[in-house]
């Protein structure tokens, strides 16, 4: 990604490491540092540059149409549910993420808020520093050795929530979309064919899923009438994948417990007054969107964030990409092996272009020695006999020519 002046300028619009932002310049970034900077103003300040970086900032549409020469939106984090992914794909925006970085750090926070639940912690806590001792009160306590934790969603998150799980003597059941039964069996956990079985069976529910139209309100108010008398419910996902007010209901109702990291809605601000009525209840432990937000986890996300960066300014590469087509509309589908030389590949996409045919997808591969290639070219529609018999004897440097109808 090369500019004309060779900086390439970056938008942190969060809190950040600050020895990550002196690789950012070692790397020649011009690199403009806003952590307060609220969504709302983000419009006003996104032109100019080519590469956002944010960690739960809000990216609207009207940043995202804002930013005439942005290129990338780098969530330094997982989810980007938070990122108006769909105007991104329309501008040609590539957005990006740190998946797994913060995968312990998750895994760690789901254990405290379960033993901070069964053992009431912070209300013990609370009446310390209120000068009380009531060793009678807080003695009361189920324990969880033995219990049944049932996971749902075995991404690197679950998969390390497995792992420790196992190491408190828990017996493990889960349910993702992609998990099959031997995958549970080489992971040493029970395999539960829905996401009913999980709330049927298991004393204690995690929940690692993304936040997509199909997991918004996954944990249903029916799904929550199905989990055992006093079993709890840790999210530590998003808060939009529980029905938050069937929640609320079972738990005023004292049928459940929850440990919560996230809520419908959340505050935009890192400091603001929080007045859901769910965090009065008693049964409820809750903590403050805190999951991915130790040093340790900060730090590999990070290192993560300056990977990616770096090789899309060295490269134009986007990894970890979540916006590119899993398919594109292509039918059919050109290979054209030709003499690495200067003018082949302009001659053969300016003869596709007169036909009126798009190309979707073109791929060049060079062979060992550079004398030769492979080039792929995805088009949306079948290209004429003519024009494969212009390609052919138009060119000296074209060796050899197909199409192939791609599948449907």
């Amino acid at each position: 990604m090369l500019l004309d002046n060779g900086a390439v300028k970056i938008l942190i619009a969060d809190n950040y490491p600050g020895a990550q932002l002196e690789r950012f310049r070692q790397l020649g970034c011009d690199v403009t540092y806003n952590p307060g900077v609220s969504a709302g103003d983000l419009p006003q300040l996104i032109g100019g540059h080519q590469i956002l970086i944010v960690r739960g900032k809000q990216v609207t549409a009207e940043t995202l149409q804002a930013g005439d020469e942005l290129a990338m939106v780098l969530r330094a984090g997982a989810g980007v549910n938070t990122i108006d992914v769909k105007t991104a794909s329309s501008l040609g925006i590539f957005v990006t993420n740190c998946p797994g970085k913060n995968s312990i750090a998750v895994a760690e926070l789901v254990f405290a808020l379960m033993l901070g639940l069964d053992r009431r912690i912070a209300d013990s806590t609370a009446a310390l520093r209120a000068h009380q001792w009531n060793k009678k009160e807080f003695s009361k306590a189920d324990g969880i050795f033995g219990k049944t934790l049932g996971v749902v969603g075995v991404g690197s998150i679950g998969r390390e929530v497995i792992t420790r799980a196992q190491a408190f003597g828990l017996k493990v059941i889960a349910w993702s979309r992609s998990l099959t039964p031997s995958q549970a069996e080489a992971l040493g956990i029970g395999y539960c064919a829905g996401v009913d079985d999980v709330f049927r069976d298991a004393d204690i529910i995690t929940l690692h899923t993304a936040l997509k139209p199909e997991t918004r309100h996954l944990v249903t108010a029916a799904r929550i009438a199905l989990m055992r008398p006093n079993a709890m419910l840790i999210n530590t996902a998003r808060g939009e994948v529980v029905d938050q007010a069937a929640l609320q209901a079972a738990l005023a109702a004292g049928k459940i417990r929850a440990g919560l990291d996230v809520y419908d809605p959340e505050p935009a601000a890192a400091t603001a007054e929080f007045n859901e009525p769910i965090v009065d209840l008693p049964n409820l432990c809750g903590t403050h969107h805190i999951g991915a937000s130790t040093e340790q986890a900060q730090e590999a996300i990070a290192e993560e964030a300056f990977h990616i960066v770096a090789t899309f300014i060295q490269s134009g590469e986007a990894n970890n990409c979540v916006n590119l087509a899993r398919r594109t509309p292509a039918k059919w589908q050109l290979v054209v092996r030709h003499y690495d030389r200067v003018g082949v590949l302009a001659f053969v996409l300016d003869v596709i272009r007169r036909a009126n045919i798009n190309v979707e997808e073109v791929r060049n591969i060079v062979f060992d020695g550079a004398a030769a290639a492979n080039c792929t070219i995805q088009l949306n529609a079948e290209p004429p006999a003519e024009l494969l018999d212009t390609l052919r004897s138009g060119n000296p440097d074209i060796i050899g020519l197909e199409a192939i109808q791609l599948g449907g």
